[in-house]
C-alpha cells in the first residue's frame, strides 16, 4: 500500500498501488472535457440536415442512424463521467421520446461554458446555483411562451410528428407516416373521469417488413403476426371468426424425468402410437368442440395435431412470441388459455383473421370495441427499416406527450433564442456571480439555432445575429428555415415541437451538468489516463482519458 499524507492535521488517505487521484481544477477540466467529447459526437446529427453515424459493434452488426439515444447507447462509454451524459439522452427518451440530441448538446455548452467562469476564479457553487435559477426561469419561459392544442386538432398534431421525422429516415415519406402516426394516437387515446386526457402507446404496436416501400406501410385496426398457417390445407382466411389463444403446446405430453420403454412386439408399439395420436385427438376435439376457428398458440404443435385441425377446418399457427399473443388478447378480448381441461367458449375472442400469401403475415383485425392497433412499417432494407422504426418511435412519443400535455412550441431555434433573450433579461435581476452562470444558461440555449445553421451549410453567426434581431423586435416565433436559410415564422411554417420534450431536455440537461460540477475529487482503482481510443478509434485523444468510449464505433467521427 502506498501513503498520501498531507501537512496540516488533513486527514490520511490510503489508496492502493494503481489507484490514482485527481482533485480541484484537474477534476473539472476532466469532467467537462469528457462530457463535452460525448456532446460533440452527436452535434452533428442535430437537425433537418444532420449527418447520420455508422455503427459496427464487437459483432460486426452495422446501425446507420442519427438517434442521439442509439447513437449513445451503441458507443462502447466506460469513463464514468461520460456515462453520466448518456444517461441524460436515456432519461430525455424515456420521458420525453425526442430531443436527446438537444439535450445532450445542451449539457456539453454548459459545461463549457462553465468552465470558462472557473477560469474566472468563480466558484462552482455559485455556477451551480445560477444554473438552477436559470433554468426554473427558462421552463417558466417556456410555459408562457406555448400555445395549448386542441387533443382533436389532427393538422397542428400532424405537424409536431412530422417535425420530429425530419432529418430521419421517415422524411421522405413523412406526410403519410405522420397521418399514420397521429391516427395510431387517436386510436388509443381515452378520457379520463377528471377530464384528463391519456395515451396508452402500449395498444399501439409497430411490425416491420422489408421488400416494400415505406410509402406502402400502413395502419391496421388490429394486429400482425408474422407466421405462416401451421398446415397447407387449413383456411387461410375466417371473418367474424372465435380465435383461441393458448400457451400451452399442441403436443403429446412429456415425462419430466427420461424414460425409456422396452417392447415386445410390432403391436405394443402401434399401442403407443395409438395413445399418442389418442392424446392428440382429444387435444384438437377440446378445441373444436369450444368453438374457435382460428388458434394461436405460444409453444408447439404435433404435426398429427396440425393435420387433425386443418380436418376440422380450424386455422392455427405455433410458436406465437408472448408480446404478440398478449396483444391479440387486447385485440380480440380472448382470455389466455393454460390448461386444455378448463377450455370452453367463454375464453374466446372475436376477429377477422386473414393470411396474406404475398406478405406472409396474419392480419387479425379486431371487431368494433376492440382496443389496438398496429402500424406496420415496410423498407427496402433492415437498415432503412430498421431507422424508420427509430423515426416512428420518436414520432409516436412526441405526439402522445403532445395530445396529454396540450402544448406546443415554434420550432427551427426559435424557442431557444426567445427564451435565452428572456432569461438574460432575467439575470438582471440577479445578484452576486450567479449573474454570470445564468448569462452563460442563456449563451448555451443558444448552441441549437448555431448547430442547426452549422449542420444546412450556413453561417451560424450571422444566423443567430439575424435571430436575435427578429425577437427583439417582438417576433416570438422567428426560426431559422434550413432549406432556404431564411428567416421566418416556423410556427406558421409548420415546425412545431412538443413543449413537454423542450422543458424535459432544459431540466435534464441542467442536472447532468450541475452534477459533473459538484465533483472535485475523482478517487480511481485504475488508471485515469488509460488511453484505449488510439488503438480503438475512438475519440481516445480527449483529455483525461476518454478512450473507450469509441470502442464500438471504429472511425465514426
Amino acid at each position: 500500500m502506498s501513503q498520501q499524507q498531507r501537512m496540516g492535521g488533513q486527514p490520511m488517505i490510503v489508496l492502493g498501488e494503481d489507484s490514482q487521484r485527481m482533485k480541484d481544477e484537474d477534476a473539472q477540466s476532466h469532467n467537462i472535457s469528457a462530457a463535452q467529447a460525448v456532446a460533440e459526437s452527436v452535434r452533428s446529427t442535430l437537425g433537418p440536415k444532420g449527418m447520420d453515424k455508422m455503427l459496427v459493434s464487437s459483432m460486426g452488426d452495422v446501425t446507420v442512424t442519427n438517434d442521439g439515444v442509439t447513437i449513445l447507447q451503441e458507443m462502447d462509454i466506460d469513463n464514468p463521467t461520460a456515462s453520466m451524459i448518456v444517461e441524460v439522452a436515456e432519461t430525455q427518451e424515456d420521458e420525453a421520446g425526442d430531443g436527446t440530441t438537444t439535450a445532450v448538446s445542451i449539457a456539453g455548452e454548459l459545461l463549457k461554458n462553465a468552465e470558462d467562469l472557473l477560469e474566472q476564479d468563480i466558484h462552482p457553487t455559485a455556477i451551480i446555483k445560477g444554473f438552477h435559477q436559470a433554468s426554473d426561469q427558462a421552463r417558466k419561459e417556456i410555459d408562457n411562451v406555448a400555445r395549448d392544442v386542441d387533443p382533436s386538432d389532427t393538422d397542428l398534431i400532424r405537424k409536431v410528428a412530422e417535425t420530429s421525422m425530419t432529418g430521419k429516415g421517415a422524411e421522405l415519406d413523412k406526410e403519410l407516416l405522420a397521418q399514420l402516426v397521429v391516427d395510431a394516437v387517436q386510436a388509443v387515446t381515452v378520457e379520463a373521469e377528471d377530464g384528463e386526457t391519456i395515451v396508452d402507446l402500449e395498444y399501439v404496436n409497430v411490425e416491420t417488413q422489408t421488400g416494400r416501400a415505406a410509402g406502402e406501410s400502413e395502419l391496421l385496426n388490429g394486429a400482425v403476426i408474422d407466421k405462416d398457417p401451421a398446415h397447407a390445407d387449413m383456411p387461410t382466411a375466417v371473418d367474424d371468426a372465435d380465435v383461441l389463444l393458448i400457451d400451452e403446446p399442441i403436443e403429446v405430453e412429456e415425462t419430466e424425468a427420461d424414460a425409456s420403454i422396452q417392447l415386445d412386439s410390432p403391436d405394443q408399439l402401434q399401442q403407443f402410437l395409438d395413445k399418442e395420436e389418442e392424446e392428440l385427438r382429444e387435444k384438437v376435439d377440446a378445441i373444436a368442440d369450444s368453438g374457435a376457428d382460428v388458434v394461436f398458440c405460444q409453444k408447439g404443435i404435433d404435426d398429427l395435431a396440425e393435420h387433425f385441425l386443418a380436418q376440422e377446418g380450424i386455422l392455427a399457427t405455433s410458436r406465437v412470441k408472448k408480446t404478440d399473443l398478449g396483444f391479440l388478447k387486447e385485440v380480440t378480448g380472448a382470455t389466455i388459455v393454460s390448461e386444455f381441461d378448463t377450455l370452453d367458449a367463454e375464453d374466446l375472442g372475436t376477429a377477422d383473421v386473414t393470411f396474406d400469401e404475398d406478405d406472409e403475415l396474419f392480419y387479425v383485425e379486431g371487431l368494433e370495441g376492440s382496443h389496438g392497433v398496429t402500424l406496420l412499417l415496410r423498407g427496402s432494407t433492415e437498415h432503412v427499416v430498421d431507422e424508420l422504426e427509430r423515426g416512428i418511435g420518436d414520432a409516436l412519443d412526441v405526439v402522445s406527450q403532445t395530445v396529454s400535455d396540450g402544448r406546443v412550441l415554434a420550432g427551427g431555434g426559435a424557442v431557444e433564442v426567445e427564451v435565452a433573450r428572456r432569461v438574460r433579461d432575467y439575470a438582471d435581476s440577479v445578484s452576486g456571480r450567479e449573474q454570470l452562470a445564468v448569462e452563460a444558461f442563456a449563451d448555451a440555449l443558444e448552441l441549437v439555432p448555431r448547430v442547426l445553421a452549422e449542420n444546412a451549410g450556413l453561417d451560424s453567426i450571422d444566423t443567430l445575429v439575424d435571430l436575435r434581431s427578429a425577437h427583439d423586435e417582438g417576433n416570438e416565433t422567428a426560426g431559422l428555415n434550413v432549406f432556404t436559410g431564411d428567416i421566418v415564422d416556423t410556427y406558421d411554417a409548420g415546425v412545431v415541437e412538443s413543449a413537454h420534450a423542450k422543458s424535459q431536455a432544459l431540466s435534464s440537461a441542467t442536472e447532468a451538468a450541475n452534477l459533473v460540477l459538484k465533483i472535485d475529487d475523482i478517487i480511481s482503482a485504475g488508471d485515469l489516463s488509460t488511453d484505449k481510443g488510439d488503438d480503438e478509434g475512438g475519440p481516445g485523444g480527449a483529455p483525461g482519458g476518454m478512450g473507450g468510449m469509441g470502442g464500438g464505433m471504429g472511425g465514426m467521427m
